[in-house]
């Protein structure tokens, strides 16, 4: 065993002693630095202090922290504390601002009640140390803090303040309805109440039923009415209480006129809306049936208790389709399908559709949305125009049928030179149809193919003016010789609203070739 063996033994011997040396030191350094703070941490220390790093609050008092709790800002715990001490201290967020220079700040104030105040406010290692004590120089008691006791009484005297001054009710009663403490309000709705001569007695008036309070009185609706003979509406929340319950009266005059207002103009729309010949329904947003006319009722024949119970859309069209008002689907999946079609075309707006039902009546359906959500629905009995349409299509289609029987080649034209008629021999005449065209033709367009088949001459001109022409008018006669040499006998007769009939026949003579003066025949 050498000499170098020796000496490392002895090197590790000091590290292992050095290492251990600085473990107790480390905590002989824990355990007493509780024991220098002690004074600012102790629970039953009546001053009231507070540890602040920067603005983070290390720890307080339980005074401390009653200070911070009535202080009126309701920020972080140093924007709180300097709020609290503006009150007692006007330049007290500079001086604090100034504490890095100076290092200690004395300042002396005066609370609300006149007492005086002290706080002290230094810096230690870097942190701030704020204590505020009693100025009176009378000594400390042990047991109570008078600074914290006069924060208390301060909140409590502005909590006092507070609830006298609402503008509501409040008032405590027992459990047999006795008010056996109330606000200034309560006590000035009372005073009102009182006959002449007569003074508040104990316990106070109840003011309101006391089997409205007593079954829970929150959300209920009381009235109240006032000396003058004016009704005031109040909502009442109930709160248990140990002796009873705590009761606040809400004033809601307000609320109670819009829901009145708003009840009047329904009434209103509902009178007017009777008078409608066109079925209405209107549906709120979650699609909830709120208005109908009595013109629905006589249009679907759907039972008034049945709509008076605000069924939903889907259960309006399911009971229209039991009674066979709307379209018969195919199944009844498709059906469900379409209901959902009916809902989203109509909320977008976009919904218009005749209902061709199985008695022979026809009706429209419109539907149109609402910024609130809401859709109005209206059923009209479109069955008589719908009739009336279609006798004026047959009508037309009978007489297309007649003047196409015709050899005579036929053009009618309305009182502004649109062509509204034509029948196949025009068409096989001339080598264009009219009705092919999906424009409509004026005389203009269809002189130009006169033109283009004729020899030169000034007659479509003179037709021209003619059919244009407002007033009264006689028929009238010409000739027109065709570019393959035909020779056309045109007659212009004109008839009642202004209507023209312009009629071409082939002449079957060969020798004429002079047409009729133009006006000789008129």
């Amino acid at each position: 065993m050498g000499p170098d063996f020796l000496v490392g033994v002895a090197l590790g011997l000091t590290a292992i002693l050095a290492a251990c040396g600085a473990l107790l030191l480390a905590a002989a350094g824990q355990g007493a630095r509780p024991g220098r703070m002690r004074g600012l941490f102790d629970e039953a220390d009546p001053k009231t202090l507070f540890l602040f790093d920067g603005e983070t609050l290390l720890d307080s008092t339980p005074g401390g922290r009653v200070v911070l709790q009535s202080s009126p800002s309701q920020g972080n715990a140093w924007s709180r504390l300097v709020a609290y001490l503006g009150n007692l201290f006007p330049d007290v967020e500079a001086h604090l601002a100034d504490l890095h220079r100076s290092g200690v700040v004395t300042l002396s104030g005066r609370d609300q009640a006149g007492q005086p105040v002290l706080m002290r406010a230094e810096l230690r290692g870097g942190m701030t140390r704020i204590s505020l004590t009693d100025g009176t120089g009378g000594p400390p008691d042990p047991a109570t803090d008078p600074l914290v006791h006069r924060a208390v009484a301060d909140e409590m005297a502005a909590l006092r303040s507070m609830l006298a001054q609402a503008p509501l009710l409040a008032w405590r009663e027992r459990e047999n309805g006795d008010v056996i403490w109330a606000n200034t309000a309560y006590v000035m709705r009372a005073t009102e109440r009182l006959d002449p001569g007569a003074e508040l007695s104990w316990p106070l008036p109840q003011l309101f039923g006391k089997l409205a309070t007593s079954q829970g009185a929150t959300g209920q609706r009381q009235s109240l009415t006032g000396a003058d003979g004016t009704t005031h509406w109040f909502e009442l929340t109930s709160v248990p209480d140990p002796l009873g319950r705590r009761v606040y009266a809400t004033p809601c005059d307000s609320a109670v006129q819009a829901e009145t207002t708003l009840r009047d103009f329904v009434q209103t729309l509902t009178r007017t809306f009777a008078h409608l010949p066109i079925g209405l329904a209107i549906f709120d947003s979650s699609r909830k049936l709120q208005l109908f006319n009595p013109a629905l009722l006589d249009l679907t024949g759907l039972p008034p208790d049945f709509l008076a119970m605000r069924p939903s859309l889907r259960a309006v069209l399911d009971a229209l389709r039991d009674r066979g008002i709307v379209p018969e689907p195919k199944d009844y999946h498709d059906w469900r399908r379409q209901i959902v079609d009916l809902e989203q075309s109509a909320s977008l707006g976009v919904f218009e559709e005749n209902w061709t039902l199985a008695t022979g009546q026809t009706y429209r359906v419109i539907g149109r949305p609402h910024p609130s959500g809401a859709i109005a629905f209206m059923l009209e009995d479109i069955s008589t125009e719908v009739s009336r349409t279609r006798r004026y299509r047959a009508d037309l289609e009978l007489g297309q049928s007649v003047i196409d029987t015709m050899d005579e080649a036929i053009a009618v034209f309305s009182g502004s030179g649109t062509l509204v008629m034509s029948n196949a021999a025009y068409a096989g005449l001339w080598g264009h149809d009219p009705s092919e065209s999906l424009n409509d033709l004026g005389i203009e367009s269809i002189s130009g193919y006169w033109r283009q088949s004729t020899a030169p001459g000034t007659l479509w001109s003179e037709v021209e003016d003619f059919i244009c022409t407002i007033g009264d008018r006689e028929a009238w006669t010409a000739e027109a010789r065709l570019l393959d040499g035909r020779l056309l006998t045109c007659r212009f007769v004109p008839l009642s609203g202004g209507v023209t009939l312009v009629g071409f026949r082939e002449m079957l003579r060969k020798g004429a070739s002079q047409r009729a003066p133009a006006r000789a025949a008129r």
